[in-house]
């Protein structure tokens, strides 16, 4: 980046072309540089609020006659500080660009723009017959959720957004406008630009529109919960479970830890051990021939009290309780804030992997309950830190690092579905290495002058 024009010229160049929808209140640029991470509040200079392509591009284009960093926002629930202004510059938030642009029923996809959330989505889809299944558990922007490469709950069935995703329209670093796709279910045409953009957190271009799969609501769902005894038989029961190829929806884990917190927070009375949640789709006879596998399954594994949750209220409640493990884990030390990890290991190691990390952070007397989507190898461990103590924070660090060096060594990843942004930057090199380097010439050639969201994936000298 060469030296950018004053900002307050580039403001007011930004109010004349969209009025009062570009804004420089200090509360308006503290919201866009805070997120659910434990990253200190890194404002943009200047926030948007487009509402059509074609402003993104004039918009893109003056930042960068202005050397101005292009910084993309959804709806701030990203955890690894994906969206943070680490070099100040333009924020596009596209909370405006929230519209379902076509549903087309018969081929089961969807076009969206951007900043619509998940919740929206399916509320638009209500009366169609289709769903889309994709759950962070926050109610994350669809083109968030693509730029960070989002799963969750429900990955273990439908697959995470790379497989989800079936095209974009993307505004590039110079406004060029390009489509990766077509709607076709396959092709071969090409570099797979759609998989390139789907994960680049914001770094290569500006996402504008999505064409997603969606899917057939199910005639019937379930929901189950048991406890073990202990991590190893909880996991083991999970990994049998996929390998009998009972296509079970969705596969949580939460250890004895995250059970008490979520006992407190949604005033439940579980057993506060290690405990699976269970979720079934399918017709009638299907999701009843799902749950008596598992539950036999189950039980070889010391299962306690399968207790069933058929209504929708009863399943709602339960995974209210699920989504809301950040904020049930914080009430565990209140005052505290949490680092938030996201490993991701070959199912067969996935308790190995647990259980060590289980055992680091309590030798280093660390409140860090876990959760994990156990479905998929991949969990996420709450470090509970208190702000007002360095070493807490350094400690919390240490024992993250750990963590990833433990997956990587298992040749998992460090980092299943939050991304890398400012916190993982060290440890993609240590999973990838010189592949890395290749990333960074897809960069240079797409964003020469290092505008797109500047300080993500590759190392800057940010502090965080």
């Amino acid at each position: 980046m060469g030296p950018r024009v004053n900002t307050s010229i580039l403001a007011e160049r930004l109010t004349g072309m969209i009025g009062p929808r570009a804004s420089v209140a200090r509360g308006v640029l503290d919201q866009h540089g805070q997120s659910e991470s434990h990253y200190r509040n890194l404002p943009p200079d200047i926030v948007v609020f487009p509402e059509t392509t074609q402003e993104v591009v004039e918009i893109v284009k003056l930042c960068a006659s202005a050397d101005m960093p292009i910084v993309p926002f959804g709806a701030g629930t990203s955890l690894e500080g994906n969206a943070a202004a680490v070099a100040g510059g333009v924020c596009f938030d596209f909370a405006r660009m929230n519209k379902v642009l076509t549903v087309h029923d018969s081929d089961m996809d969807v076009v969206v723009q951007p900043g619509i959330t998940r919740k929206q989505l399916n509320a638009e889809l209500r009366g169609t017959g289709l769903f889309f299944p994709i759950d962070p558990g926050a109610d994350a922007s669809i083109g968030g959720m693509t730029s960070t490469r989002a799963s969750g709950t429900m990955a273990v069935r439908y697959g995470t957004m790379k497989d989800n995703v079936m095209a974009l329209e993307v505004v590039l670093a110079d406004g060029r406008v390009i489509r990766t796709a077509k709607r076709a279910r396959k092709s071969a045409a090409g570099y797979d630009l759609t998989r390139m953009f789907v994960g680049a957190e914001g770094t290569l271009g500006l996402i504008t529109e999505i064409t997603l799969k969606v899917h057939p609501v199910p005639q019937a769902i379930s929901a189950a919960v048991c406890s073990f005894d202990t991590l190893q038989d909880a996991v083991d029961t999970a990994i049998s479970v996929i390998q009998s190829a009972i296509p079970v929806a969705r596969i949580e884990l939460l250890d004895d830890v995250m059970m008490r917190g979520i006992n407190a927070y949604a005033k439940l009375g579980y057993r506060e051990a290690p405990t699976l949640f269970f979720e079934f789709h399918g017709s009638e006879t299907s999701v009843a021939e799902q749950a008596e596998a598992v539950q036999a399954i189950a039980a070889d594994h010391g299962a306690h009290g399968f207790a069933w949750a058929k209504t929708p209220e009863d399943r709602s409640r339960l995974w209210h309780a699920r989504d809301n493990t950040l904020y049930a884990g914080l009430g565990l030390r209140p005052g505290a804030r949490a680092v938030i990890t996201d490993v991701c290991v070959p199912i067969s190691r996935l308790a190995e992997c647990l259980t060590e990390t289980r055992r680091d952070a309590d030798e280093h007397g660390f409140i860090a309950p876990i959760v994990g989507h156990v479905g998929d190898g991949n969990f996420h461990m709450l470090i509970l830190i208190d702000p007002a103590k360095p070493e807490e924070a350094e400690g919390a660090k240490a024992l993250q690092a750990r963590m990833v060096a433990r997956a990587i060594a298992m040749e998992g990843t460090c980092t299943g579905e939050h991304g890398i942004g400012l916190g993982k930057i060290d440890y993609l090199a240590d999973e990838l290495g010189e592949a890395v380097d290749v990333m960074r010439s897809v960069k240079t050639a797409l964003d020469p002058n290092g505008l797109m969201n500047p300080g993500k994936i590759f190392a800057s000298g940010a502090k965080v």
